[in-house]
């Protein structure tokens, strides 16, 4: 069984995606937002982007959670930095990286429709000017997320 990190900017539907991807896979999911501490909630709430420092503890139990899951399992984790990534597959060397991208107009519409959420749509911006492309050494999926969720976990399924 893999084990799949579903990846991207706020909004683009890592949490739909991979609910739904774990399902199909019979795996366990968890959300990377259960892994931030109440003061990276607290200082994305206020519009403050997060630090290499403030994501680091967040990247380390994300990883830490996926090396028990060696049987299979669906992670959201945004992942936008090469190093954050290098993070994940320090603990977990066999992970495949769902890159879910697509256009900034589209997410910002997304997150501002979102309720009780605590990334507001101020911090898009913030978020692709932190996204590092995938590159030819990483074992990853670039998938558009304006295509229907069946679309995307069909074809996921298949090159897994």
């Amino acid at each position: 069984m893999a084990l799949v990190v579903v990846m991207g900017v706020t909004g683009s539907g890592k949490t739909t995606v991979g609910t739904a991807l774990a399902e199909r896979m019979g795996v366990p999911f968890a959300d990377a937002d259960d892994f931030h501490s109440p003061e990276n909630v607290a200082k994305m709430r206020s519009g403050v982007p997060l630090t290499d420092v403030d994501r680091r503890p967040w990247l380390l139990a994300i990883g830490a959670w996926l090396a028990k899951h060696d049987e299979g399992a669906v992670v959201t984790c945004s992942a936008l930095k090469r190093v954050y990534r290098d993070t994940l597959r320090e603990a977990a060397p066999t992970i495949t990286f769902l890159h879910l991208h697509g256009d900034k107009d589209t997410v910002r519409a997304r997150v501002a429709a979102r309720k009780g959420h605590f990334m507001p749509q101020s911090l898009v911006d913030s978020q692709y000017a932190d996204l590092e492309p995938l590159e030819a050494d990483e074992k990853a999926l670039v998938v558009d997320f304006a295509l229907p969720v069946e679309v995307i976990v069909d074809r996921v399924a298949s090159e897994i």
